[in-house]
């Protein structure tokens, strides 16, 4: 990648905005380039290695760029397989590849940012930045004011200039309208000719005896109106929280052969051995108890359909790790432990996986005996639009966020009891009644056909949760965080829901 670019002849920019590659840019200054993706999904021009997921050409002064196959590509939050790129396009690089604003430079042209790209860029390193309040504050004040002032183009400042002196005008006029206000007041007059017209407005407005039931019930509607809006956020999350299940799981390997399990390897006085690399020493002749690998995550009882939804993360945790993935040495990963708990129920439901997505992160859970599920979330048949305003419900960091709703009286009996094992904190959190989904609002802001983006606050461990609209419909099911983007979610879209709830077959 050739990272220098010539003062004579045109060169295109890629400049990252989120994920791994946040903050750098590939330039292309020859004929076009290549975009490849490694595995942590950084985007590198001309690698080779990875996988491609876009080429670009240059013919002249334009820019084309078509997406590998198989691989998906967005401009301008548009799904295209080719398209001719402009100065301040935004691409989007598959699920895994970042967010890049295209920029064109030559001699004649130096394309200059928008105010919204200013004011956006100030937002972000608001929300980015770990520097105090204060600190960021004045940065980001006096940067947004250098880059107006120096970066924009001359009719914008020459705007900016005419709406001072406009607003100026405006403050003159207003004090001088206020200092004779002021001499009207003190004068008398003023009072007289205000009650004068208000009574003669009563007059004209007065109502007759026939419009009072019309006015009673024009009144009643608009205050529902203003009730529903005020407490919607209460009435979507008293309804919905029986339904969204705080989910825990445990995994190891077991050997495909004999059905053995890897364990615990014990020394002397039955404490468990640790290799000198400082991990623990397991095998499958080992005596000590099955090495188990720990997950929390959320889930949502599906309306109707007797199945709970999450992720695929979720229910088949360790495909995260490669190694695992691939079930080398003869070994496959497999729950040793999968439980759902429910707000106001003292018992766990056993689950087992009955479906999972190919193409999203989506997967569907099952009880594994019959047992009566809480009434389910509708799925929402209108989508989402950037704008609309959201609620994420779910257990945000598992067991640690319970517990500090739980207060520190049910901390201090469970310390004192030495149960705090990870089934066991769970077991005494649902019998005191202390097992309930936090709930935080968002406002959506991307919508494409793979992925919801919101700014709800949430953090791992809410994998799964539903995200719902003010009428308690599931829109999204949430998947990811980018904390490295101004604190941004990833959903699932909630129409992938029906497509795997429709399937005739298990996934997996």
């Amino acid at each position: 990648m050739d990272q220098s670019r010539t003062s004579h002849a045109s060169a295109a920019v890629l400049e990252h905005l989120t994920g791994r590659s946040r903050g750098s840019f590939g330039w292309i200054t020859g004929a076009g380039a290549e975009v490849w993706l490694d595995d942590a999904g950084r985007a590198r021009l001309d690698a080779g290695t990875g996988s491609l997921a876009a080429v670009i050409t240059r013919s002249g002064t334009e820019y084309d760029i078509a997406a590998a196959e198989g691989a998906r590509l967005w401009v301008n939050r548009q799904p295209v397989t080719q398209a001719r790129l402009a100065s301040g396009d935004m691409v989007e690089f598959g699920e895994t590849g970042p967010l890049s604003r295209f920029r064109v430079f030559d001699d004649q042209r130096c394309p200059q940012p928008s105010a919204g790209e200013i004011l956006g860029d100030a937002l972000s390193y608001m929300r980015v930045s770990r520097k105090p309040l204060g600190q960021r504050s004045l940065r980001a004040t006096g940067e947004t004011v250098r880059r107006l002032s120096h970066d924009t183009t001359r009719l914008f400042r020459g705007a900016v200039i005419v709406m001072l002196l406009l607003l100026t005008t405006a403050v003159v006029m207003n004090y001088r309208a206020g200092r004779q206000l002021r001499a009207d007041v003190e004068s008398g007059n003023l009072q007289v000719d205000a009650i004068a017209a208000e009574l003669a407005q009563t007059r004209r407005d007065s109502i007759r005896h026939s419009d009072l039931n019309a006015l009673r019930e024009t009144t009643a509607e608009r205050l529902d109106t203003l009730e529903a809006r005020s407490d919607a956020s209460q009435r979507v999350i008293g309804a919905a929280a029986g339904s969204v299940a705080f989910i825990q799981g445990g995994y190891g390997l077991r050997d495909r052969d004999s059905g053995g399990m890897l364990r615990h390897v014990l020394g002397p006085g039955g404490v468990p051995m640790m290799t000198p690399g400082g991990q623990p020493l397991l095998s499958l002749e080992g005596t000590g108890p099955v090495a188990e690998v720990q997950m929390t995550g959320t889930g949502f009882v599906l309306k109707d359909q007797g199945v709970l939804v999450t992720n695929r993360h979720v229910a088949l945790p360790w495909e995260s790790n490669p190694a695992l993935r691939a079930g080398g040495d003869g070994m496959e990963p497999v729950m040793t432990r999968f439980i759902a708990w429910f707000p106001d129920r003292t018992e766990p439901v056993e689950l087992r996986v009955k479906r999972v997505s190919e193409t999203v992160d989506l997967a569907l859970l099952e009880p594994v005996t019959a047992v009566d599920l809480p009434p389910g979330m509708a799925v929402s048949g209108a989508g989402v639009q950037p704008g609309q305003a959201v609620l994420v419900m779910g257990y945000p960091t598992g067991l640690m966020s319970l517990l500090a709703q739980s207060g520190r009286g049910f901390v201090e009996e469970l310390q004192a009891s030495g149960e705090t094992g990870f089934w066991q904190v769970a077991e005494r959190l649902a019998q005191a009644g202390r097992i309930f989904p936090l709930s935080s609002r968002g406002i959506v802001g991307q919508v494409t056909g793979a992925v919801v983006v919101y700014d709800a606050e949430t953090t791992h461990g809410g994998s799964g949760g539903p995200v719902l609209n003010l009428n308690g419909e599931v829109v999204a099911v949430n998947t990811a965080i980018l904390p490295e983007f101004g604190g941004s979610n990833l959903g699932v879209p909630a129409g992938e829901i029906a497509g795997l709830a429709g399937q005739g077959s298990p996934g997996q």
